[in-house]
């Protein structure tokens, strides 16, 4: 007589995804925590922080974006970069302690451009037009009041910013990761290029969605042309903003499909689709009726990740079961539940987020304050 086997969630299932073996199909998402030192070196508390996801059963950890050269990409103060033998250094130690406890691990690459509140190198900010982003700078991260406006960006500063990205990619193999995300989403500077009413330009790099595409599609070519084989590219995308909760990308589907095609016949292994965290099966429908992710799933055929809310056990189920993606990625839920696999496992409800970990700043040392006076 056989013994029938437990229940077992879907996304707990080991994978092989984008050149990743993967021990399940649960990610932590990029989450800011600007907790590096003023000079960007990844720290022994940032090591312990991804590894405490590893030690909970994340198959796959992604890093906080990551500047990506000494000139206009730094976002925010106490930012890691990826920049010299100093930073490859300091981000070996979180490799290797994430390795130890049985995951993989991405570092994601991110050029703040306009909306860089926090650079050390440069007194203003550069993006693809002179166009004042909208909203206000985010406190969490340490900034204040309007964004400047910003420099438009010369060809040789666009292409120093794609270079920037190439050599920070070679320099993250070098650390030990198993692969790097170019980060094309959330309003920083490749989706500024991206976005209509951020770019205005009328040079090659301006106009329709398929010119806009255009320094994505460079940067991801260049990255996938450094790193060489064996070694994960995938691009982070979205319609919102860190600044901009409310945008839509107005061209639908067809836009969508434009982007992703975009970045997969640059080289793209995989999509990571940001999403809104609220009513996802609502939020992420675009006007054919498909998700975000679908979308990027089918037009492709790359592996895709899901993004917001996934750390609903029913939702996240659903998400794979209907085929929108192949991997989910959590990111205020992972913050609560570092251990949410073996939530999963144990069909545990998992714990809710307290937004006290992010106030007043968004960093390490404030959640472990916090976490020290909640009753246990």
């Amino acid at each position: 007589m056989t013994t029938p086997s437990p229940w077992r969630h879907r996304a707990l299932a080991p994978v092989d995804c984008a050149g990743l073996r993967l021990r399940n199909r649960l990610a932590v998402a990029p989450m800011t925590c600007v907790s590096a030192t003023a000079q960007g070196l990844a720290t022994a508390e940032m090591a312990a922080y991804y590894a405490d996801f590893a030690h909970g059963g994340f198959g796959l950890v992604i890093t906080e974006g990551t500047y990506t050269d000494s000139a206009y990409s730094q976002g925010y103060a106490n930012q890691p970069g990826i920049v010299s033998t100093t930073h490859t250094a300091a981000w070996q130690r979180v490799t290797d302690q994430v390795h130890a406890a049985g995951s993989r691990i991405v570092l994601q690459l991110m050029h703040a451009g306009a909306l860089a509140q926090g650079n050390r190198f440069r007194p203003v900010t550069a993006g693809p037009s002179a166009v004042r982003p909208r909203g206000e700078q985010l406190a969490n991260y340490g900034g204040g009041g309007a964004w400047p406006v910003p420099v438009p960006m010369t060809q040789e500063e666009i292409a120093e910013a794609v270079r920037g990205f190439a050599a920070s990619a070679v320099r993250a193999r070098e650390a030990g990761f198993d692969g790097v995300e170019v980060h094309a989403a959330n309003g920083y500077l490749l989706d500024q290029f991206l976005t209509d009413y951020t770019n205005l330009r009328t040079d090659c790099y301006g106009g329709p969605v398929g010119q806009r595409v255009r320094l994505m599609r460079e940067t991801v070519a260049a990255v996938r042309s450094a790193t060489g084989p064996g070694f994960t590219v995938g691009v982070r995308f979205s319609q919102a903003k860190v600044n901009d909760h409310t945008h839509r990308w107005a061209g639908g589907a067809c836009e969508a499909e434009t982007v992703f095609t975009a970045a997969c016949s640059a080289g793209a292994d995989y999509l990571h689709i940001a999403g809104s965290g609220r009513d996802w099966f609502t939020d992420e429908r675009l006007d054919d009726g498909r998700t975000v992710a679908a979308v990027a799933r089918e037009s492709t055929g790359l592996p895709v990740i899901a993004n917001g809310g996934m750390h609903d056990p029913a939702r996240a189920a659903r998400v794979l079961e209907e085929g929108h993606a192949d991997l989910l990625s959590v990111g205020t839920g992972a913050l609560a539940n570092p251990d949410l696999p073996r939530r999963f496992e144990g069909r545990t409800v998992p714990a809710p987020f307290d937004p006290a970990v992010l106030k007043p700043l968004a960093t390490l040392a404030n959640a472990r304050r916090v976490r020290a006076v909640q009753p246990l």
